[in-house]
């Protein structure tokens, strides 16, 4: 069971009322209606719906106005708009979240306990050498050698390459984590087990060797507690080795296919197991990838839909007869809609590509002559007083009421009008008229869909990614290997196809051979 509330918020300015916008608006509510009943047909009957914020006037000042709250109509040119955004939600979505948030609980959990670790054992290699150092001058001061000019020469090479290893450790360990991924990275497990055992060992043997003795010569010491250093610089670059530069060769081609629209891309990647490369896919995925636009993936299903609703089939010979008559005049009929759906959609496709030029062409002409405007009124500002000159801010929102409705009809047209809002739309022309960008490169954002993270955060990132893969995700990358990258509204499908080998041969080309001897044979004129 839903409830629904219309909400009515009425703004003045410079709009009118027609009666034609309020035919379109009566259509666009019917629309909005319907959609989510289509959309949410195979959820639970059991739904909640809940009512959105009523909408704000066109050009308000308040900068806490969300984006869920905002008209889809902000372009119409109606004095009274009535919105409803409807949202359903079913026991299978409440578990579903119950079950991420729990996750997540598990991920910072590791998170930390990993940082705890890698940090306490930071912090006990850097203050072993001293303490190798300093224990004999606190056990058994008395008894030591005295140190000479080569003893204290050691003293400033340990200062000095720790602080090497520490800007080092700093550069490659101590960074801002990019993502959470399921399971353990292998080679920084190895190298903390690596560090661990070997200043293990050497903590083993200075225990025996030096405090149970107590060992006198304080210049072996040293040289003991300098070895322990120079052995932690090399496993430093072990470590570069392992972890930045063996990743850097291109070994693999993957290529990375939407789910939902077919859209792919092809990386190059090194030797990395299944989880890093999907998270470098990730990472070029919302880079690359043009924003996922579900909307262009209706015009399909609603044709479909259509072409099957006109098929019907009538039994003029009982209930009793036989069903596979009728099975039969569906198939053809079926048939024969086939033969002419082509026909209908290469119809529909040129009419889309004409209303879609025809709105660009307007779009182009009405921000153009908004930045001509906008001109005319700098020159005006400059011959003011500086404390009347006109911010950016109301220069925009100056201009913006003679392209909106324009602009308003191109998103809609192309079906990007989730993507923009007024306020985002009002924040980027203020961006253009303060660095003074031409109308082409405000135009740049709208006029084609641009990749995923030049929207807004919350409208393009998803929580989170889950992994499926056949082979172990800390294995290696291989020929064939197959992985898919699922979120809530689609999946990209990666296939890794090893690079061939090239193998190549030189031909020898001697320079002599393009020489060639001209011969003219003279002749004189008679």
């Amino acid at each position: 069971m839903s409830a629904t509330m219309d909400t009515e918020s009425t703004y003045s300015g410079y709009s009118h009322y027609s009666g034609h916008s309020k035919k379109a608006h009566r259509q666009g509510s019917r629309d909005r209606h319907k959609s989510p009943r289509s959309k949410d047909g195979s959820r639970s009957e059991k739904s909640v719906t809940i009512q959105a914020p009523p909408a704000e006037p066109l050009l308000g000042n308040d900068a806490s106005r969300t984006e869920e709250g905002q008209d889809d109509n902000w372009g119409e040119t109606t004095t009274a708009i009535t919105g409803t955004s409807e949202h359903s939600i079913s026991q299978e979505d409440i578990a579903r979240i119950s079950k991420d948030l729990e996750d997540s609980v598990g991920l910072d959990c590791k998170r930390y306990l990993g940082l705890t670790v890698a940090s306490v054992l930071g912090l006990l290699v850097f203050l072993t050498p001293v303490v190798f150092i300093l224990l004999p001058q606190i056990l058994w001061r008395d008894a030591l050698e005295p140190c000479g000019t080569v003893c204290e020469g050691l003293f400033i090479s340990v200062a000095f390459k720790l602080l090497i290893l520490l800007i080092g450790t700093w550069a490659l360990f101590f960074r801002q984590p990019r993502a959470d991924i399921p399971r353990v990275f292998v080679f920084r497990a190895l190298l903390l087990v690596l560090i661990f055992l070997f200043v293990f060992s050497y903590w083993l043997f200075y225990g025996v060797r030096i405090l149970d003795s107590k060992d006198t010569n304080y210049q072996g010491i040293v040289q003991y507690a300098v070895s322990l250093v120079d052995a932690l610089l090399f496993i430093h670059y072990l470590a570069i080795v392992l972890l930045e530069l063996r990743q850097l060769q291109p070994v693999f081609a993957v290529k990375v296919v939407r789910s939902t629209d077919g859209e792919s891309r092809y990386y190059s990647l090194g030797h990395l197991s299944i989880q890093r490369a999907a998270l470098v896919v990730l990472e070029n995925y919302y880079r690359d990838f043009t924003v996922y636009n579900p909307s262009l993936l209706t015009a399909s299903k609603s044709r479909a839909a259509k072409h099957m609703a006109g098929l019907k089939v009538y039994n003029v010979d009982g209930p009793g007869n036989n069903a596979s008559g009728q099975s039969r005049a569906m198939i053809a009929a079926a048939a024969r809609r086939r033969d002419s759906s082509h026909n209908e959609l290469y119809y529909e496709e040129a009419d889309h590509e004409r209303r879609v030029k025809k709105r660009r062409a307007r779009l182009v002409v009405a921000v153009e002559e908004a930045f001509t405007h906008i001109k005319r009124l700098q020159a005006e500002e400059e011959q003011k007083a500086p404390g009347e000159m006109m911010d950016p801010r109301e220069a925009a929102q100056a201009i913006f009421p003679s392209m909106a409705r324009a602009l308003q009809k191109y998103l809609r047209t192309t079906r990007q009008q989730q993507y923009h809002s007024m306020e985002s739309i009002l924040q980027h022309l203020a961006f253009c008229i303060t660095n003074n960008m031409t109308p082409k490169a405000f135009l740049e954002r709208y006029l084609s869909a641009g990749p995923t993270l030049q929207y807004d955060r919350d409208r393009w990132f998803s929580k989170q990614w889950t992994l499926v893969s056949e082979e172990a995700v800390t294995s290696g990358l291989q020929d064939g290997v197959v992985f898919v990258l699922k979120c809530l509204d689609f999946s990209l499908v990666v296939n890794v196809k090893k690079i061939p080998f090239i193998k190549l041969s030189e031909e020898f080309i001697d320079p002599k051979s393009h020489k060639f001897v001209l011969r003219l044979q003279s002749e004189t004129s008679v």
